[in-house]
């Protein structure tokens, strides 16, 4: 777990606004002091030195944690599939009926 940053404003888009000091991976999951999910890293703005991250809340009254401190949970990623996709068996569609 690795400190984000505290929380500046709530976005009327309907994201959280923070500063950070290091520039987190997109998509990453983002938590509380007590380990409740809050959202997830949507954008990265601003200076490349401390930048602005936008945070995707999944929480009821995101307005809330204005003011708290937030932070990354890599252990919380979700695995990816490597745009691999689960196919039943090895079907293929059949070829075109000639006409005529």
């Amino acid at each position: 777990m690795k400190r984000l940053g505290k929380v500046s404003h709530y976005a009327k888009q309907g994201l959280l606004i923070l500063r950070s000091s290091w520039v987190p991976a997109l998509n990453e999951p983002v938590v509380d002091k007590n380990l409740r999910l809050v959202g997830t890293v949507k954008d990265v703005f601003g200076p490349v030195e401390t930048p602005y991250v936008a945070v995707k809340p999944k929480v009821k009254n995101p307005e809330n944690y204005v003011g708290e401190l937030l932070y990354v949970d890599r252990s919380r990623k979700k695995k990816a599939n490597h745009g691999k996709k689960k196919t039943k068996g090895n079907k293929r569609r059949p070829a075109p009926r000639k006409r005529g």
